[in-house]
């Protein structure tokens, strides 16, 4: 779906993904979902929102995530 979004868990990623790089993902995806790069002025609240809760639901998932095997890319 979203192909400039890269995977934030090892064995992808070296160390643990920042707030930054979880932000920029819910960016993407926020983008990507509403069709907008930016928001209209009128939009940019709900916008930040959708942004706001993608990153924290990001951050929980791969807070929650057990990676077993340094080599498993389905995350057995």
């Amino acid at each position: 779906m979203c192909r400039s979004i890269k995977t934030l868990r090892p064995p992808q990623l070296a160390e643990e993904a920042t707030e930054d790089e979880i932000r920029a993902a819910a960016l993407q995806y926020v983008r990507k979902v509403s069709g907008f790069r930016a928001p209209a002025a009128h939009n940019r609240e709900v916008f930040e929102r959708a942004v706001d809760a993608v990153a924290k639901a990001t951050a929980e998932l791969l807070g929650g995530l057990e990676v077993r095997g340094q080599g498993a890319a389905g995350g057995n």
